[in-house]
């Protein structure tokens, strides 16, 4: 009886640390691009909840990384890849999490960006992976496309130029500048995802948003044609 008052005690605690956290992310993402707002933190929080039912993982630190992993996206920050977990961090703290908790979340807040995919890996955990195949599934498919526009709009890129073709062997520094077409970016980046996804949950439920990609890109061509 004693140890199930204990577990009962911490799983109402790490329900209102999850509540505080959504209330927290919505406020700092109220004015956010639209690609990379609230709506887009809980679409990654849902299918990192779905690939962990299949993965495993510590739930608590999925939901939270999930959560924070883009309280302050560098490319919205001045290109500060400091600003989001130096963020997340003091949040973390005002929730009485341990600190083993909170330094794994910050890593995995450090760690999921694709502009990382051009360094060696510096950390990795089950749930650092479980989070980046969410967000790397929501920047693929239907919505993945929508983000694509909305973000290449923000940036005043070009939809599509023939005379500019997608860069072969991208770096980090060139990627993160962001100056290319909205059509190259889905060569330089979103037709990339399907294969690099971390678990095979990640790898089957990208199946077919890669598929969608690839007959929307065919559809753009043949009316860019006309």
């Amino acid at each position: 009886m004693f140890t199930f008052t204990i577990n009962l005690f911490y799983e109402n605690m790490n329900k209102t640390i999850i509540e505080n956290t959504k209330n927290f992310v919505k406020q700092k993402l109220e004015n956010a691009e639209a690609g990379h707002d609230y709506w887009h933190v809980l679409r990654v929080l849902k299918l990192s909840e779905k690939i962990a039912e299949k993965e495993g993982g510590d739930l608590f630190i999925i939901r939270l990384g999930a959560l924070l992993h883009d309280i302050a996206d560098a490319k919205f920050n001045n290109g500060d890849e400091t600003a989001g977990p130096q963020i997340a961090r003091k949040f973390l703290q005002t929730q009485n999490i341990p600190d083993e908790v909170i330094e794994h979340i910050v890593k995995i807040i450090e760690n999921i960006s694709f502009k990382n995919s051009f360094e060696k890996q510096k950390f990795t955990s089950k749930e650092l992976q479980i989070i980046q195949d969410a967000d790397r599934l929501d920047a693929i498919g239907a919505i993945g496309i929508a983000r694509a526009f909305v973000y290449g709009g923000y940036k005043n890129n070009p939809i599509y130029n023939p005379d500019l073709k997608p860069i072969q062997n991208l770096d980090k520094e060139t990627y993160k500048k962001g100056n290319t077409t909205t059509i190259n970016h889905f060569y330089e980046k979103l037709l990339k995802l399907k294969d690099m996804m971390n678990t095979p949950t990640g790898r089957l439920l990208a199946v077919d948003r890669h598929r969608f990609m690839q007959e929307f890109l065919e559809q753009f061509y043949k009316e860019w044609e006309v």
